[in-house]
Parts: structure tokens; sequence; C-alpha cells
């Protein structure tokens, strides 16, 4: 199973908010509707460049040490500028050991230098869950009817 069979049922949508926006603009983005848990910042808006990528955790991080006045801050002023990405081509096997090695709930999927969709840990964890449903389901006919 690759990267580009979860975006093929999940779609390609990518959230995004720009560099200048408020802290309190993109939290309001992440509690949606839809709720999600990571917007790529992007400069350009249209989905070209990736200027980091800021997510729930960083917020609460920055908050810690910022209180209230979190939210007059930029984007850019929290934002992850080293962003992991992934490809569609990469299996899911790739994308959860990047995920656990940077500790990184969310992956940009870009292909031929262009933004082509988000996958986040839980998207990875519910395709790797049927995956090995339709295996036990599997090896169970191949059981009985060797029986």
């Amino acid at each position: 199973m690759k990267v580009s069979d979860i975006l093929r049922i999940k779609g390609d949508t990518v959230h995004t908010v720009l560099p200048w926006n408020t802290i309190g603009e993109a939290a309001a983005r992440l509690a949606g509707p839809p709720a999600i848990g990571a917007l790529v910042v992007s400069d350009d808006g249209f989905r070209e460049r990736i200027a980091g990528i800021i997510s729930e955790r960083d917020i609460v991080r920055r908050f810690a040490t910022e209180g209230a006045g979190l939210t007059r801050l930029t984007v850019a002023d929290v934002v992850t500028r080293s962003v992991v990405t992934c490809s569609p081509d990469d299996s899911l096997v790739e994308v959860m050991a990047l995920m656990n090695r940077w500790r990184h709930r969310h992956l940009p999927v870009v292909a031929r230098g262009k933004l082509c969709g988000m996958v986040s840990i839980g998207d990875v964890v519910k395709q790797r869950l049927a995956e090995m449903t339709t295996e036990a389901g599997v090896l169970r006919d191949i059981y009985i009817a060797s029986h």
C-alpha cells in the first residue's frame, strides 16, 4: 500500500495558511470545520511552495511560553520551517518510519516539487488496520480450507 492509495481514498485537499496570518486565525482554521491537526504554511497560496508547517502541538507548546498574547503573533513566528515530506510512491511502512523518527503526526505529500496532499498518522493507521484485517481474513480462509 502506498501514500497514493490513501490520497485516492481521502482526497488531495491540503489546508494552508499564510505566514502573515495570526496564530488566532490559524487556530480557528485548525478548529474547523473541518477540524484538522496541521496547516501547511505557503507564502504563494497556490500549493507551489512549502514555507513550513504549523500544528496544534506547535501552538500549544508556544502557548506555554507566550500565554494569551500568542494569538497576536503571526504564523511566521511559530512555524516549523524544516518540513519532513513524503511522496505518493512511498509505502505506508516508509511513512510510518518517517513519522516515528521525526515524531511528526502530519506529512505533506510532494510530487515533482508540488504539494499534492497531506497524510496524518490517523490516515496511515486506518489504512494499515484495513490491510491487517484483510490479511487476517485471508489467513483464516486458508487455514479453514486446509483442514
